[in-house]
């Protein structure tokens, strides 16, 4: 479980292809603080890690992550967003995050306005998940609140400390990300679907 709130942004050192797997190696300031076995978020991504050394550790990705969400298309030296799971009793200053990408969706439209970054994204309306104006969306892990929320659009409102401390500074138009659709909405549309 997650908060959507990023504790810091790690460096992509070393990718190696295992039959349909995809390990990946991260530089972490918190790296010396993990474990074997703990469950950390790339990109918004929950994957256990599976070794650690020195300053770097190892997550692997299968066939099934690598179809659904952005880190098929990682490179060594790309930066993503990371975050330890959430430990029981802590604040929930994000939202509730499951660390399941739903599905990848494309920056369509970004605009810089007067002190904050205004990014817009499209997704395919088919996978039935939706969006509502003021609701909670996770892109790349980031726990944001949606507007211009439309079938397969919505927008975000970036403010500068989100903006320098995620990899939002990285995107530009044609930029693939995750998206994790609010679970409680997931949930509803889900139940309103079987009626």
């Amino acid at each position: 479980m997650f908060t959507g709130i990023i504790e810091e942004l790690g460096i992509i050192t070393y990718l190696k292809i295992d039959k349909e797997n995809l390990d990946i190696t991260v530089r972490a300031n918190f790296t010396s603080e993990l474990k074997i076995d703990q469950s950390v978020a790339h990109n918004g991504v929950c994957l256990t890690v599976v070794s650690i050394q020195n300053d770097t550790y190892t997550v692997t990705a299968i066939k099934e992550t690598l179809d659904k969400t952005n880190l098929n298309s990682l490179h060594e030296g790309d930066i993503v967003n990371l975050e330890r799971g959430m430990k029981l009793g802590d604040r929930l200053d994000g939202h509730i995050v499951q660390g399941h990408v739903d599905q990848t969706a494309v920056c369509t439209a970004i605009s810089e306005m007067d002190g904050s970054w205004g990014f817009t994204f499209s997704y395919d309306a088919k996978l039935s998940n939706i969006t509502i104006e003021k609701g909670s969306i996770t892109v790349n892990g980031v726990s944001l609140t949606v507007v211009n929320s439309k079938k397969n659009e919505f927008s975000v409102a970036i403010i500068p400390f989100t903006y320098e401390h995620t990899n939002f500074n990285t995107f530009q138009v044609g930029t693939i990300v995750n998206l994790e659709f609010d679970v409680i909405g997931k949930y509803v549309q889900r139940i309103t679907e079987l009626r």
